[in-house]
């Protein structure tokens, strides 16, 4: 595997910071929020310098039980050409529910969802990776998730899992060691038994972030400094294998570059421990490896017809537990499954405030509270910037906000944006919109 180095999450909020870091070999970007036509300034100049970037894909759903959508199969394609990268990365999730195979209304998560280890899951996960690798230009890896909650009754264990989707796809493996805390705080997995498991010539490159923990809840943030249990997983890692890659992930609350570029130094000072500790596990990492297979991309695959639609059942019960308010299935536990359903509405109501962040300006303080008494009975049916417009539709439908004035703007703000053009308008308009 091309080895990257030391690298962080390009952000636009911190993009001038990493442009001026030391040390940076490579950095990596969400998929989703860039252009290929119109790429920012910022990671040209980094391409120009010799900076590989990594497009970093949310929204494929290769864990969902339907076949990959061939659109965003090819703008993730599109973005890995325009970027020059060298492999492109997804998860290990599924993001969206419901539809043809359930004949039942289409749900959206907007949020990573952990899949079954089961083998009706690995079945249909095996052949979404087939068709995503068939039509991406470069390798594919895919990132192991955090999860606020377990499936009952599941067949294999977190290695187990990954190391016959290696086996059977040859797709590389993007490990969040922060992952690995989360599952050990919410699930009680062990992340040293984890890693024993995994195949780890597979591994592409590793994500480093921190969280926080509440009420014996661990939330994968990506907004808090990373903790010490993170890094000495990371540590663990490193003294399996010589990782080729370590990134450092910051998605907000972001500190100022002296921060940042003391944790880029924490961690590579605990991949430095753990590659000096190799000798005390001996040949066990190659061992482990060698067990897993050399990527077994010849192994047949079985039908998966009647797979996915036992997933696609699962999995629809799941997400409509989560966004719609339908009871929650048999086996699970229904305090995670609302700790979870309230993160999903939480990160709702922060993802919209970005996409329109006209409406928070418009609604004042009243705007979280509404969202989220909006979100807990109406999914996600289009992606966030449909989720703004139908907010802002709901409050009209309701004649709220009940300031006449603030109504009369929040109407004309969503009939500004639900045609499938601006509106047209007269001098007068234009003057009264500006001076209101």
């Amino acid at each position: 595997m091309r080895r990257l180095g030391t690298g962080i999450g390009w952000r636009p909020e911190i993009a001038d910071a990493v442009e001026g870091m030391p040390g940076i070999d490579w950095v990596e970007v969400v998929a989703e929020n860039v252009c290929p036509g119109h790429l920012p300034e910022s990671l040209r100049r980094l391409r120009e310098r010799g900076v590989t970037v990594v497009p970093h894909g949310v929204s494929l759903g290769l864990g969902g039980a339907d076949r990959p959508d061939e659109g965003r199969l090819t703008a993730l394609a599109e973005r890995a050409e325009a970027l020059g990268s060298p492999l492109v990365t997804e998860h290990i999730a599924f993001v969206r529910a419901g539809g043809a195979l359930t004949a039942s209304p289409r749900l959206e998560a907007g949020h990573l969802l952990p899949v079954p280890r089961t083998r009706d899951a690995l079945d249909v996960l095996c052949e979404n990776v087939r068709i995503a690798q068939d039509a991406l230009p470069v390798p594919l890896a895919l990132e192991n998730i955090a999860a606020l909650f377990s499936w009952p009754d599941e067949e294999l264990t977190e290695g187990q899992f990954l190391s016959e989707l290696v086996e059977r796809t040859g797709v590389r493996l993007l490990i969040d060691v922060a992952n690995l805390h989360t599952n050990h705080v919410n699930r009680g997995e062990d992340p040293a038994e984890a890693l024993a498991a995994l195949p780890l010539e597979a591994i592409a490159y590793v994500h480093v972030a921190g969280g926080f923990e509440r009420d014996g809840v661990w939330h994968d943030s990506h907004a808090h400094p990373v903790p010490r249990p993170v890094l000495d997983i990371l540590t663990g890692l490193a003294a399996r294998v010589a990782p080729p890659g370590v990134l450092l992930e910051r998605d907000e609350n972001f500190p100022g570059p002296g921060e940042l570029e003391r944790e880029l130094d924490s961690i590579r000072e605990a991949v430095t421990v753990g590659r000096a500790a190799e000798s005390a596990v001996g040949g066990t990492a190659v061992k482990g490896a060698a067990a897993a297979g050399a990527g077994g991309v010849g192994v047949l695959a079985p039908p998966v017809a009647g797979a996915r639609e036992r997933v696609a059942v699962a999995e629809t019960a799941v997400l409509s537990a989560l966004v719609a308010g339908t009871p929650v299935p048999e086996g699970f536990d229904r305090v995670r499954m609302g700790v979870q359903a309230r993160a999903l509405a939480a990160k709702r109501a922060g993802v919209v405030a970005k996409v329109a962040p006209e409406l928070p300006v418009i609604l004042g303080a009243g705007y979280r509270e509404a969202f989220l008494e909006y979100a807990r009975q109406r999914p996600m049916r289009g992606g966030y910037r449909q989720d703004a417009l139908d907010f802002a539709g709901h409050l009209l439908k309701l004649g709220r906000p009940g300031d006449a004035g603030t109504l009369r703007e929040l109407r004309e703000w969503w009939l500004d944006r639900s045609g499938p053009a601006p509106r047209k308008r007269g001098f007068a308009d234009r003057v009264l919109r500006r001076l209101r």
